[in-house]
């Protein structure tokens, strides 16, 4: 597992990239053809992993479920987030990756449910979560990207 949190991490720098480098409304802005935003990618990946491990495992989050509840699957951006919740996402893109690994050496997360996920990977634990947390942060990146090249056409 040590290297799917290695490249967490590393995908996780360059979302942070994203969130330093591009102007604010670029990043909430909603381009013609799309439903979100380079701020919703960025702040959804973040809840996406608490609720693939936390929640799965029937353990509180780590992270507000204020959060949780505003970017989890379904949802789409709502406004432009406060000064403090930018830096919120911005520290959470890292700090939740270090908690979750801490927690998982220290086998914090055994009691997993068993779960299909939207592109039909069933996910049996939480070394199945972790995986396809790569995966699906891999495609977001994608959307970020694609957000970011459409902006700049506009």
């Amino acid at each position: 597992m040590e290297k799917t949190f290695d490249i967490l991490l590393k995908n996780r720098k360059l979302l942070h990239n994203f969130l330093q480098n591009t102007p604010k409304e670029e990043l909430f802005k909603v381009p013609e053809g799309f439903n979100n935003n380079i701020w919703w990618n960025i702040a959804h990946v973040v809840v996406t992993l608490e609720l693939l491990t936390y929640k799965l495992s029937g353990l509180d989050f780590t992270i507000e479920e204020e959060l949780v509840n505003k970017y989890k699957k379904g949802t789409f951006p709502e406004g432009e987030p406060s000064e403090a919740e930018m830096e919120k996402i911005a520290d959470y893109l890292f700090s939740t990756v270090k908690h979750i690994q801490l927690d998982y050496e220290q086998g914090k997360f055994k009691n997993y449910k068993e779960y299909m996920t939207t592109p039909k990977i069933g996910l049996t634990c939480a070394e199945d979560a972790l995986s396809f947390n790569v995966f699906h942060e891999g495609l977001h990146l994608g959307a970020i990207l694609a957000l970011k090249k459409a902006l700049a056409k506009s």
